[in-house]
């Protein structure tokens, strides 16, 4: 599942990778499990060393957050340590629920993976090929949801989950991985801002506008988005623009974006946080940028285009947060009920490429006055206390 932005969203992606092969890194990791799956595998009830394996986008990743709490209320005294991007991995600097950040690039050095003591139990939340990962790092025990395909990839793992069958959020449904009561709502400040290097921030009050995403087909037109830049000045809040490295044509194409400041490639992950966390307000398509903006504790207006507001939202754990969705719902052509491979049925998006969807209609649905009018629910917001947060429909 690709929900959201990688590194290079709103973020300067890291060094280049070493100039090695996936299926070389892949070998070692897979030569790696057989010899350690030989030993027996046992469970453990009071696990001291627990691992999330993974390599999911920024989103994705910060989806995660349910889980963690949910573990490190479960084990209090245990290790918890993620494999995640080196891009992302700055993020976890202040350890967020004491959890440890593991960089792994599946083309790097897997020496310090490897050379991890072994962990008592691993979570593999999305791709089980990553429970291949979590066998070479000598994991005893092995959970991850069931249904996978091709089967191979789940060969590694001891316990086969099944996603739930109710509709929730992606962060709620990883969640259920772990047997327990549920976390509680996330609560704003308990994930502390990493360190950063100095850029010049912009005046307040500001409101960031994160144009770029994933794919061509969750950007928002560019009209509209100097429509809404105009009426935020209008409201005596300054736009500033955002987006990846290599996005900076988006916003030039913008019609008066010369007028605002634009931090369009200059920032990475930790600076984005900066940029973020001082602003009144950010706007983002549905990217790894817009779950940021949760855990920031801005308010945040996501546009939800072909992916899903349900699946990608708020849910339970970020249910206090200053957040409005806007969508089209239901989008005819939002009709795919496929996670991870895995076939559900209440779930209803749309994975498609550009090639298989040139012309696509479900961003431009989302119209300027719905974006306004979730901005303006926020912005009221200032003296009084965040409503649970909403979707809009246009």
């Amino acid at each position: 599942m690709t929900v959201s932005a990688g590194a290079g969203e709103g973020a300067r992606a890291g060094a280049p990778a070493p100039a090695r092969s996936r299926f070389a890194g892949r070998s070692r990791i897979v030569a790696r499990a057989l010899a350690w799956r030989r030993f027996p595998r046992r469970a453990s009830a009071s696990p001291r060393r627990i691992l999330v394996a993974h390599h999911l986008l920024l989103g994705d990743t910060l989806m995660l957050s349910p889980l963690l709490k949910k573990l490190r209320s479960l084990h209090p005294g245990a290790e918890i340590a993620m494999t995640m991007s080196p891009a992302i991995a700055p993020l976890y600097a202040t350890k967020p629920w004491d959890v440890r950040a593991l960089p792994f690039d599946p083309r790097g050095d897997l020496g310090p993976l490897f050379a991890e003591a072994p962990f008592d139990v691993a979570y593999v939340p999305g791709d089980n090929r990553y429970a291949w990962l979590a066998a070479a790092m000598r994991a005893r025990w092995i959970i991850a949801f069931g249904g996978d395909r091709p089967a191979a990839k789940s060969w590694p793992v001891d316990v086969e989950i099944e996603y739930p069958q109710q509709p929730a959020a992606w962060g709620d449904l990883v969640a259920t991985l772990a047997s327990g009561p549920e976390p509680m709502p996330f609560r704003a400040g308990e994930w502390r801002a990493p360190p950063s290097e100095a850029f010049d921030a912009p005046r307040t009050p500001y409101a960031v506008l994160h144009v770029g995403a994933s794919s061509p087909l969750k950007r928002w037109g560019a009209e509209r988005w100097a429509a809404v830049a105009a009426a935020l000045a209008a409201r005596g809040v300054t736009p500033v623009w955002s987006a990846g490295r290599g996005e900076e044509g988006l916003i030039a194409a913008i019609h008066g974006s010369d007028r605002f400041a634009s931090f369009a490639g200059r920032l990475d992950l930790a600076q984005l946080w900066q940029l973020v966390e001082g602003a009144r307000l950010l706007v983002a398509p549905d990217t790894g940028v817009a779950h940021l903006g949760r855990i920031v504790g801005v308010p945040t207006v996501a546009l939800f285009g072909p992916g899903s507001a349900l699946l990608c939202g708020a849910g339970a754990f970020w249910r206090d947060a200053p957040y409005r969705a806007v969508t089209v719902d239901p989008f005819p052509c939002r009709d795919q009920p496929l996670l991870f491979k895995r076939r559900i049925a209440w779930v209803r998006r749309c994975a498609r490429t550009p090639a298989q969807c040139p012309r696509h209609l479900c961003m431009p649905a989302i119209g300027v006055a719905d974006v306004l009018r979730a901005i303006d629910s926020l912005l009221s917001l200032a003296a009084a206390p965040s409503p649970a947060p909403e979707t809009w429909h246009p």
